[in-house]
C-alpha cells in the first residue's frame, strides 16, 4: 500500500481543497427553504464545477475524471457540513445500472438531470417474501404488446418518498429457476397505480417505504438488459451499492473515548474501566484494519485496478461496530440513556442515532450472513453454500422458501 499522494494526485487534491473552501462559503451564504432544495444546490454547483460525479464521462455531464480523483474529492469534501445523501442510491446505484444498460436516449434524458441534482433515483428490490434472497422476487411483470403490467410490493425502499425514478427488477418468467426469470426496468416513480407508504421508524424518521404496484403499466423500451437477464443486471446494481456503503460514516472509537472521559461507570470513571478499555482497544484495532482496507482499494484505484470484494468486509465490521459504540454509549449513560434530544444529549445524540440506525445498516446492501457469504466464496475460496433449489422452476417453490 502506498499512503501518500503522488505528485499529481497531490496537485488535484490541492486544487479540490481550495475550490471546496470557495465554494462551500458561497453555498452556505444562501437562504433555503428545506434540506432538499439546500442539498440539491450543492450537487448543481458541483455538476458545475465538474466535481460531481467524478469518474463519469464529460459527455453524460460527468468529470471525466480518475476512481483515485473522486477519492480524493470525496475525502477533502467530508470535512465540510455537506448533505449528499438524497443522491447516494441514484448517483451511486440506479444511473450507472441506466448508463451500462439504457439505450442512448434514456442516457440521455436522465443521466445529466440526475447528476445536476434535478431528479432522484430510488432503487426497488427488497420485498416482504424475499428477505435477504434478491433472487425470491415475486413482484410480476406480465407481457401486454408493447408494454407490461406490473402488479406487487416492495419494501425498506429508501427514498421513495421523494424520488422521481427508480429501478425495480421484477420476476417476469416464473417457469424457470428463480435468478433466471428476472427482468429490470426503470420507471417514473408518480405513474399511475404506485402508491408509497412511508414507514415510521424507531428513530423518528421515515426514511424507508413500502412500494404498492396496481396495475403499472410501463414501455417495453424501459427495460434495462434482456428479458430474464434481470439477474446480472441485479449484481451490477448490487456491487455499486455496496461500494457506495462500505463503510458506515457516524460515531468511531475517538468520540467513545472522549465520551468515557467524562462519564462514571459502576466503580468510578468509565475510562478506567479494565473491560471498557479492552473492548475500546479492540474497536481502535477494527478502525485501524478499516483505513488500512480502505487505503489498500485506493491504492488499486491509483494504479487503476479493480478493487476486489473487500468492500464486503468493511460493511460488516463498520456496520456492527457503529451498533456496539451506540449501544455502549447509551448504556453507560444509565438514566440519562432515554434521553435522545441533540440538543441534550453529548455529540447532538450521534450516540443514540448510532444505535437506531446501525441495524438497518446491517441489512442494508446484503445482510451480515449475505456478505460473509460473499467473503468466504469469493476471497477465502471456500465451497459454495448448497442450493437445493438451484434447478426448480420458481412457481414449483413452496411460497417462502
Amino acid at each position: 500500500m502506498d499512503f501518500k499522494d503522488s505528485d499529481a494526485e497531490a496537485t488535484y487534491r490541492a486544487a479540490a481543497r481550495d475550490w471546496l473552501d470557495a465554494n462551500i462559503a458561497e453555498h452556505d451564504a444562501c437562504h433555503y427553504d428545506d434540506d432538499m432544495t439546500k442539498a440539491k444546490a450543492w450537487q448543481a454547483r458541483k455538476a458545475a464545477g465538474g466535481y460531481a460525479c467524478i469518474t463519469w464521462p464529460k459527455e453524460w455531464g460527468g468529470g471525466g475524471g480518475t476512481p483515485i480523483e473522486s477519492v480524493i474529492f470525496g475525502q477533502e469534501e467530508a470535512r465540510h457540513a455537506v448533505d449528499g445523501s438524497y443522491f447516494t442510491i441514484g448517483l451511486g446505484m440506479c444511473v450507472p445500472t441506466v448508463m451500462a444498460y439504457a439505450d442512448d436516449a434514456t442516457k440521455r434524458r436522465f443521466v445529466g438531470p440526475a447528476v445536476r441534482g434535478d431528479e432522484i433515483w430510488s432503487q426497488l428490490f427488497s420485498e416482504p417474501a424475499g428477505g435477504s434472497d434478491v433472487a425470491a422476487i415475486r413482484t410480476r411483470a406480465v407481457r401486454d404488446g408493447d408494454d407490461w403490467v406490473i402488479n406487487g410490493q416492495k419494501v425498506w425502499t429508501s427514498g421513495a418518498h421523494y424520488s422521481d425514478y427508480g429501478i425495480v427488477l421484477v420476476r417476469t418468467n416464473p417457469d424457470v429457476p428463480k435468478h433466471q426469470g428476472l427482468t429490470m426496468f426503470w420507471l417514473d416513480l408518480k405513474a399511475p397505480g404506485i402508491e408509497i407508504r412511508p414507514i415510521h421508524q424507531m428513530s423518528g424518521g421515515s426514511s424507508f417505504n413500502e412500494v404498492w404496484f396496481e396495475d403499472v403499466r410501463i414501455s417495453d423500451a424501459q427495460r434495462l438488459g434482456p428479458v430474464d437477464g434481470g439477474w446480472k443486471v441485479a449484481l451490477f446494481t448490487l456491487m455499486n451499492e455496496r461500494l457506495a456503503i462500505g463503510t458506515s460514516g457516524g460515531v468511531g472509537p475517538e468520540d467513545i473515548l472522549a465520551f468515557a472521559a467524562q462519564v462514571n461507570g459502576a466503580d468510578g470513571p468509565l475510562l478506567k474501566d479494565a473491560a471498557f478499555r479492552q473492548t475500546l482497544a479492540d474497536w481502535w484495532v477494527q478502525s485501524e484494519g478499516l483505513r488500512n482496507t480502505r487505503m489498500r482499494t485506493i491504492t488499486a484505484l491509483s494504479k487503476g485496478q479493480v478493487p476486489g470484494p473487500e468492500s464486503s468486509i468493511g460493511k460488516i465490521v463498520a456496520a456492527n461496530q457503529l451498533q456496539a459504540i451506540g449501544n455502549t454509549a447509551v448504556e453507560a449513560s444509565d438514566q440519562y440513556g432515554i434521553i435522545s434530544d441533540p440538543a441534550l444529549t453529548p455529540l447532538k445524540g450521534a450516540f443514540h442515532a448510532a444505535t437506531m440506525w446501525a441495524p438497518g445498516l446491517r441489512i442494508a446492501g446484503g445482510t451480515d450472513e449475505i456478505l460473509k457469504n460473499i467473503i468466504a466464496e469469493r476471497v477465502l475460496g471456500l465451497p459454495g453454500e448448497i442450493r437445493v433449489d438451484k434447478d426448480q422452476a420458481f412457481r414449483d417453490l413452496p411460497v417462502g422458501a
